[in-house]
């Protein structure tokens, strides 16, 4: 199985500060390293893991220039960032890129990539029949080994 571990849970949040209070001050997260997206954010870690890429990442809506978020992760409704639904995507960690890529056909399932250049990932984000984003990082030495792309 392509599945190596569960890597991070985002939450989509029009109140960073309150979030990051939440996860920070009551329940003992640490802030750390993220990636310069187009979107404002945290990443945060608990101790000892800075060599992962962060446990929760919480996910800003710039009201101002919304875009790179959109063009990023793709747009809501903020009357749906509520309860579970403020729940973005859950990411796994994974191996065997041209493999998932062809499950991912057979199953006529559409999906979308990106690399994170300075992150080493190449990430694949699909929908599951809830509707939740499913975020598959593999090592993005498996896409420029020129795998194929079915």
């Amino acid at each position: 199985m392509p599945i190596t571990k569960l890597a991070h849970l985002s939450v989509r949040t029009t109140s960073i500060e309150a979030s990051r209070q939440f996860y920070v001050d009551v329940l003992g997260f640490k802030e750390g390293y993220r990636p310069a997206f187009k979107f404002p954010g945290l990443w945060l870690y608990r101790g000892g893991d800075e060599a992962d890429y962060g446990i929760v990442h919480i996910i800003g809506i710039d009201k101002d220039d919304p875009q790179g978020l959109k063009d990023h992760l793709g747009d809501k409704a903020e009357s749906s960032l509520n309860g579970s639904g403020a729940v973005d995507h859950i990411a796994f960690l994974a191996t065997g890129l041209a493999g998932m890529r062809l499950r991912l056909k057979q199953a006529g399932l559409q999906s979308r990539e990106r690399t994170v250049p300075d992150l080493g990932l190449h990430q694949v984000f699909v929908e599951d029949p809830s509707g939740i984003t499913i975020e598959l990082n593999f090592p993005a030495t498996e896409a420029a080994d020129g795998e194929p792309r079915v």
